[in-house]
């Protein structure tokens, strides 16, 4: 076992693009686990979009962040120590275990989803994961889709909205997807099998939305707000479903933030815009498991990771995040 448990913390509030230096590199004892603890050693580190409110304290469904605090990151892992009678060595977890080595927990705080030992780590963090608990939530409670509905969802290549959007097709909509680049596109068309894509960064979306979607927008899946919601919302259906998922063109941005101008087209549409946070579908986590596990077998489900190698890229990968790096769920391999 390392001598040291190595960490990143928290060591400034972001202001507009996060950079390293709202990181600090710090190295602690590995800590001890006290009677109904266990320790944890990470194996994959998550990056997740919702990190950048967290380091600004604006999350308010999450403990607050304060600076000096080791920085709060989902990640996956295998308890090396127990003393938990009923958590043993060797099982798999996933929990907030923060951007370090090792974590306790007494399987409550932090709270930990355990895996069998056949479930692919990367998978555990991912598409079983909260990102895939996102999707899957986010659109079967809010999205209802239905046969022949037709979806729209932006982040596309990210790992809730490729997720989402498989989800969506397995129940019979066609999909739309919007993503950051002409190889992200391809990949959603050719391997995921959306029925269109769009690359927001040379495309004109608001002419191939008129082109993809002619009877409007039923769902529209939201993962970056913005003009795109904009867009979409001038576009929507009759008793069109908006699933307000995530927003990371506002995530980074100084300054005053616009609000959606064509909002009132929920009433003249009979529409629906709603946000959740997937923290609230906890209890339910094991039965979308077990549903998502049966596409994945079935080959009706599949999960891309970008995987970046060695804790120290850290800080370093959670900016990549927001200059669209990844394609699927972005992680680090601890080493």
């Amino acid at each position: 076992m390392a001598e040291v448990n190595r960490q990143f913390l928290l060591a400034a509030r972001p202001q507009g693009m996060v950079k390293e230096s709202d990181f600090q590199y710090h190295e602690a004892p590995v800590p001890e686990p006290d009677d109904g603890q266990v320790l944890i050693r990470t194996r994959y580190i998550s990056l997740d979009p919702s990190m950048r409110g967290q380091m600004e304290n604006r999350a308010d469904y999450v403990a607050p962040l304060e600076i000096g605090d080791v920085m709060r990151a989902g990640a996956v892992g295998e308890v090396v120590r127990s003393r938990h009678p009923g958590i043993a060595e060797g099982t798999l977890v996933t929990g907030a275990l923060g951007m370090q080595d090792y974590a306790l927990s007494d399987g409550r705080q932090p709270p930990l989803r355990r895996f069998p030992a056949d479930v692919d780590p990367t998978q555990a963090l991912g598409v079983l994961g909260n990102t895939g608990m996102t999707a899957y939530f986010g659109l079967l409670e809010l999205g209802r889709p239905r046969f022949g509905d037709t979806m729209v969802v932006s982040g596309a290549a990210g790992a809730t909205g490729s997720i989402a959007g498989q989800i969506a097709r397995i129940h019979g909509c066609r999909v739309i997807g919007i993503a950051g680049s002409a190889e992200k596109c391809r990949w959603l068309t050719d391997e995921l099998r959306f029925d269109a894509a769009i690359d927001y960064r040379s495309d004109d979306v608001g002419a191939a939305l008129d082109t993809h979607c002619p009877d409007g927008i039923d769902i529209y899946f939201d993962n970056v707000g913005g003009d795109i919601l904009d867009l979409c919302l001038e576009r929507i259906a009759t008793s069109a479903r908006v699933v307000v998922c995530g927003g990371i063109s506002r995530y980074n941005a100084t300054g005053p933030l616009p609000g959606p101008k064509n909002y009132f087209n929920l009433v003249f549409r009979r529409a629906r815009m709603e946000g959740f946070i997937v923290l609230d579908y906890a209890p339910r986590f094991d039965e979308a498991t077990r549903q998502m596990r049966a596409w994945i077998e079935a080959g009706r489900l599949t999960q891309q990771a970008t995987v970046v190698d060695g804790f120290a890229e850290l800080p370093r990968a959670l900016i990549r995040l927001f200059e669209g790096f990844n394609t699927g769920k972005l992680m680090v391999r601890n080493d």
